[in-house]
């Protein structure tokens, strides 16, 4: 895929070029440079007279759908510019299949504390975690008649009804009581809310930060109008490194699940309980499907070894939430 990227990059740059230098005659541009990371369209860096750049592209062959709908990011990112949601600032967009867009190259880390390397000191883990926490009041408070092409509502049915389909394509054996904790969410589904605008992978990991402070939200690649609690439920499976044996850290001090909820605005939502679990039952279907790639030789990444411990956390601290 890199070297697809690469030469990518070579037939795109004097498109990106012609476009920026349309609305500033006489830019400086440099080549388009792959950033590493993303699992959606392709990402490149370019510099450029009036600084640095970040340029999304569907890759060559795919059209503008799905997650490769970059088009798509970029009319929320544009839609967003004047809300106290902290976005990138869109530069350019081009409709021209393979579409692209340009926008501004925020400086900052986006590290999972739980997770990521390099290891984010715990005190500032936990204030980050905090701010992210208070920052989502405002993203689910943007008016829904603002939102361009939200496309279908999801209620908690449509998210279960999803990842119980990743999870049912899961050797049973990879996902041991999988079937039980999505028997019991099914159960249960509580009765949807008004829709708010959700990002869909609302973590640290997709926070650009700059110290203690969030300063901008990135990888919109699955927002759409749906359930609060599902964004919270989500983001609180990272609060917590007992999740991830095996592949992540504990981090001594990180907020609780209650104290980060009152921040989040959802500590008097009903059933936040139930879409804890969600969350919960979601990352292990993920991480199923992915260990399931790995072992039938679809995707050769011995690290998913790494993986069954911390799939059965997850559902255990699923059935536990239930």
């Amino acid at each position: 895929m890199t070297g697809a990227a690469e030469q990518h990059a070579r037939d795109l740059g004097p498109r990106v070029a012609a476009v920026l230098r349309a609305t500033a005659p006489g830019l400086e541009v440099g080549p388009l440079e792959v950033m590493p990371g993303g699992h959606s369209g392709l990402t490149y860096r370019l510099d450029t007279g009036e600084g640095p750049l970040v340029v999304k592209a569907v890759p060559p062959g795919q059209r503008s759908i799905g997650r490769h709908d970059m088009l798509r990011q970029a009319r929320i990112l544009q839609a967003l510019a004047d809300t106290p949601v902290a976005v990138p600032a869109v530069r350019a967009v081009d409709d021209t299949e393979p579409a692209w867009f340009a926008m501004e190259l925020v400086e900052g880390e986006s590290l999972e504390p739980v997770l990521d390397d390099p290891p984010v000191p715990a005190e500032l883990a936990a204030t980050r975690m905090r701010h992210a926490a208070a920052a989502l009041p405002a993203l689910h408070g943007v008016p829904i008649t603002a939102v361009p092409d939200p496309g279908p509502v999801l209620t908690p049915a449509d998210e279960l009804a999803r990842w119980v389909r990743t999870m049912g394509a899961v050797p049973p054996e990879l996902v041991p009581q999988g079937d039980v904790l999505g028997e019991r969410l099914a159960a249960a589904v509580p009765a949807a809310v008004d829709p708010v605008l959700v990002h869909g992978d609302y973590r640290l990991g997709n926070l650009l930060s700059r110290g203690e402070h969030p300063v901008a939200l990135i990888d919109w690649e699955i927002w759409s109008l749906g359930d609060p609690r599902v964004e919270l439920g989500w983001f609180l499976v990272f609060a917590d490194g007992s999740n991830f044996p095996g592949v992540g850290r504990e981090v001594p001090g990180l907020p609780g699940e209650d104290e980060l909820l009152g921040l989040a605005g959802g500590a008097d939502r009903p059933d936040q309980a139930w879409f804890n679990a969600l969350g919960r039952f979601k990352m292990a279907a993920i991480m199923g499907h992915n260990l399931r790639r790995h072992r039938e030789g679809r995707h050769h990444d011995p690290a998913q070894e790494q993986l069954p411990a911390t799939i059965t956390r997850l559902i255990e601290t699923g059935l536990d939430r239930l």
